[in-house]
């Protein structure tokens, strides 16, 4: 028996009707359809240490997480985030009352929104945005408010935030700031003086500040990241997130956690509580683990990827892009324009079957869809020689 609906109201909320199938599950079964190399989706082609994989074998088996593990996370892993955060930022929380374990950084940012934004709060995002932000938005009944990171090519080819910009989008509906630095897709990291900027502004007109942090551990310069919450002002009123698949190439186990003030913690713990309650027991205790592994995997980790992002880059260039080097994360976005491409969705679609390759168009990260619509996303956390390969295949994008 069919099933009754009524034609005078769509069945999706109206707040999600925006939102179709996700670019990434577009692109990856392109991917599968025609046998190109995927480097839209962000997930490595290797797991990532072999200890911390048998960890979480070790806790499967002595019967660690596999049941419902405790709401806020297990206290290893709480302890091993507070560690964490002191040892490399400085910034000390209690693992009781500060830190909450998630499914993945993305149902942090889906917890923290729903938790704190109001319907008709206005929520800033930098623009282009991980396409979750919208969506989360949406769901909470704020409304969206993209400050747009804009392409500068004198000296090193980079996204830049204009401050004024920014502070001209705060008015009296303005609720949160949310900052991603790293930043996805543009590979931009904010500077101190930017983040400064930040803090000032957030102090002066008392926002409460989410930041997506997660890519904390792929910032290729000497500076390193710097945590929002560092700076003065914003202890009290940031929400930070991490994520181990990020930092330890185990995408698919899905921890993620919070840290924040004991109030914060308390609302962000309120809604997560709804959303999947619990997640990734027995991976917590291998991520406490990993958390704790010597500074050596990071720099071999980082350097790792910065070769990659270099053969990748070069690749492209070579191949005719634009290419931003991007100063952290594990995306390099280009300007397809050199090409005598200027619509980035119609190239994507295209691109597997004139070169075999997968990437994603950055428009989908914009509401200002002309600001996107000639830049392109490519990943390179993937294995040397398939980034080899890819390179090889778009270098004859010019003759095809």
């Amino acid at each position: 028996m069919a099933a009754m609906t009524s034609s005078a109201r769509p069945l999706l909320n109206r707040r999600l009707a925006e939102f179709g199938t996700t670019v990434f599950a577009e692109m990856s079964a392109l991917a599968l359809r025609t046998g190109a190399i995927n480097l839209g989706q962000g997930f490595p082609d290797t797991d990532g240490p072999e200890e911390i994989r048998e960890a979480a074998v070790r806790a499967l088996r002595d019967g660690r997480g596999n049941q419902y593990p405790p709401g806020p996370g297990v206290p290893e892993l709480r302890t091993a985030v507070a560690a964490h955060q002191l040892r490399r930022y400085g910034l000390s929380f209690d693992p009781d009352t500060e830190v909450l374990v998630t499914a993945g950084a993305t149902e942090a940012i889906a917890a923290a929104l729903l938790a704190l934004v109001e319907p008709g709060d206005e929520v800033i995002a930098l623009e282009p945005y991980y396409d979750s932000y919208a969506a989360c938005i949406a769901m909470a009944g704020g409304r969206r408010v993209p400050v747009t990171l804009r392409p500068h090519t004198e000296g090193p080819a980079r996204f830049r935030l204009d401050l004024d910009e920014l502070r001209d989008a705060v008015t009296d509906r303005t609720r949160l700031l949310l900052v991603n630095t790293p930043h996805n897709p543009t590979g931009t990291v904010l500077s101190r003086a930017e983040l400064a900027a930040i803090a000032e502004l957030a102090v002066e007109r008392d926002l409460l500040v989410v930041t997506d942090e997660v890519y904390e551990h792929l910032v290729f310069d000497d500076a390193g990241h710097l945590p929002l919450a560092s700076f003065p002002g914003m202890r009290e009123r940031t929400v930070t997130i991490g994520s181990a698949g990020k930092s330890f190439s185990f995408t698919g186990w899905k921890v993620g956690w919070v840290t924040a003030a004991p109030a914060l913690v308390t609302a962000v713990r309120s809604a997560k509580q709804y959303l999947t309650y619990v997640a990734s027991g027995p991976f917590q205790y291998a991520v406490a683990e990993a958390l704790a592994l010597p500074e050596a995997y990071f720099e071999d980790f980082r350097a790792d990827m910065r070769a990659k992002r270099d053969l990748l880059a070069a690749g492209l260039e070579e191949a005719g892009f634009t290419v931003f080097r991007p100063a952290g994360t594990y995306f390099v976005t280009t300007d397809i324009r050199p090409l005598g491409a200027t619509d980035g969705i119609a190239f994507c679609r295209s691109l597997p079957e004139r070169a075999g390759v997968v990437a994603i168009p950055n428009a989908v990260f914009y509401d200002h869809r002309e600001e996107g619509a000639p830049f392109v996303r490519f990943a390179f956390c993937k294995q040397r020689g398939v980034l080899e390969e890819a390179v090889r295949r778009l270098k004859g994008l010019g003759a095809a």
